[in-house]
């Protein structure tokens, strides 16, 4: 099967995707189309109107958002399934998912904020907000018991926890969570993580 994900080397979402391929064994089937989604005429928007990456290209249409490119992907290969189907896992594995996801969320609009737009123009007070919401959610997940297993949780929260490092070491997440601490740098060890290191 042909598949043709539109990325950045530099977002959490598309390594979400591909850490996700990785542990699937399907990462050797995906074709990786840079896209730049600052760009005023990106080619992004052929096959995703949003313009947005994740973008993933199939025989079966395109699947924009990182969600839903990855339970397209647990659709296709033949191990277990990442994301659970028995409610008894399913559920907490998604109320999980939604908390990392949302540290991802709020740690790309503070670098919007900060990046994209000129010094004098920042606003403080959302910067603040945002890493309200960051803290807020990683004390939450502290008291949870967090395991190494590859899922759609685990993996989200070790791709937010990467960005936090890569693009703001300044919230020094590590600080009061060692256990968080001592179960990321074991699950970043994963060839998965290795192999999706963001980069500029």
């Amino acid at each position: 099967m042909s598949l043709k994900l539109w990325y950045s080397p530099a977002s959490p979402f598309v390594r979400k995707v591909l850490v996700f391929a990785h542990e699937a064994g399907m990462a050797d089937t995906i074709t990786l189309v840079p896209g730049d989604v600052w760009a005023p005429e990106t080619a992004i928007t052929n096959d995703n109107p949003l313009g947005k990456v994740p973008a993933l290209v199939t025989p079966g249409g395109v699947f924009a958002g990182s969600y839903l490119c990855c339970e397209y992907l647990d659709s296709l290969h033949a191990g277990a399934r990442l994301i659970p189907a028995d409610p008894r896992e399913r559920w907490p594995t998604l109320q999980l998912h939604a908390l990392a996801d949302g540290i991802i969320e709020a740690a790309v609009a503070t670098v919007i904020e900060q990046l994209r737009r000129p010094k004098e123009l920042v606003y403080q007070g959302m910067v603040e907000r945002q890493s309200g919401k960051i803290n807020r959610t990683l004390e939450s997940i502290a008291t949870m018991t967090l395991t190494q297993a590859p899922n759609i949780a685990t993996i989200t929260l070790g791709c937010a926890l990467g960005y936090l490092d890569f693009r703001l070491p300044q919230l020094t997440w590590r600080d009061g969570r060692d256990g968080m601490s001592r179960w990321y740098e074991s699950f970043a060890a994963r060839k998965s993580m290795q192999a999706t290191i963001p980069h500029t």
